[in-house]
């Protein structure tokens, strides 16, 4: 059996708190995701995917609940303490990409690792290395507004692994990918299990959801997980 690395109890989460417009986006889950697993979330637009993707990967804190990472309870901590579970335990791949313009496919893989002072030229290696083993090492220079849309994703892929994480999380990857390159992106998710990495994916893409590396499905309708 594997074994647990997150875990949700009776976790709730409202935005406008307190106001007459107040919703609650995930309303009373109960998840346990187990290391080295790919998990699919899925469900239509505003059943709070994106809003327990923010609370799987300590973007955010509960409003009411639970939420443990490799046995810590990091439902109230501090900001700064999210910072480093965030830092070390996390990499995400952004729907946008979410790439700093400006600066070249080398930088941004790097830039998160900069708060962690490794020796600047292992920190340059590694970064190249992510880059040749996703195919991008000849972009390595080049300005990201520059890359094709598969290009991009492997470059926030990239980033995304730089600090060596167990669990990547992405938010509708394939969203902006074709046929073609959504099926490269799951050659690439079925890598990162195989390295043992936990990888948590939310995404309406039938592709997707049909995709053999996926080993659980947990679908939401409004804030609830429904199967």
């Amino acid at each position: 059996m594997s074994e647990a690395f997150i875990e949700l109890r009776g976790v709730r989460k409202a935005y406008n708190e307190g106001l007459p417009n107040q919703f609650w986006a995930v309303d009373g889950v109960d998840l346990t995701l187990e290391r080295g697993r790919v998990t699919l979330l899925t469900g239509p637009s505003g059943s709070g995917k994106t809003t327990l993707l923010t609370l799987l990967g300590c973007l955010a804190r509960p409003t009411e609940g639970r939420v443990r990472v490799a046995g810590q309870d990091v439902s109230s901590l501090p900001e700064r303490f999210l910072t480093e579970q965030r830092r070390h335990n996390f990499g995400f791949v952004f729907q946008q990409f979410n790439l700093i313009r400006g600066l070249s496919v080398l930088d941004n893989v790097m830039l998160p690792a900069f708060p962690l002072a490794p020796p600047h030229g292992e920190l340059r290696s590694r970064a190249l290395q992510l880059l040749g083993e996703l195919g991008l090492e000849h972009r390595s220079d080049a300005r990201v507004e520059w890359l094709s849309g598969g290009e991009a994703q492997r470059a926030a892929i990239a980033r995304a692994l730089i600090n060596d994480p167990p669990v990547v999380i992405a938010d509708e990857p394939t969203a902006n990918l074709d046929t073609h390159l959504s099926k490269a992106f799951l050659a690439i998710v079925e890598r990162l299990k195989d390295e043992g990495r936990t990888v948590i994916l939310s995404s309406h893409d039938a592709l997707v959801a049909e995709a053999t590396i996926v080993d659980r499905i947990v679908s939401l309708r409004d804030g609830k997980v429904v199967g």
